[in-house]
């Protein structure tokens, strides 16, 4: 189902959630939820960039990244 936020999904976050959770915790998860849903909804679409462009456009280089642990 393509709107799938629905009371079930709300219900599966929380249920999973400790005990302790809080308000901000709670948001941080439907959003991290949104945004890994979308991020998978453009690479199924070939919404995607070479990993060197997206170094480009921050201003990183190869060796940037190999001196930080990444890349």
């Amino acid at each position: 189902m393509e709107n799938e936020m629905t009371k079930e999904v709300a219900h599966r976050i929380v249920d999973t959630m400790p005990d302790h959770s809080t308000w901000d915790g709670l948001i941080h998860e439907i959003y991290i939820r949104q945004v890994i849903k979308k991020g998978l909804a453009d690479s199924e679409a070939g919404r995607t960039m070479d990993i060197s462009d997206v170094r480009g456009k921050f201003g990183m280089t190869d060796s940037n990244s190999a001196a930080h642990g990444k890349g």
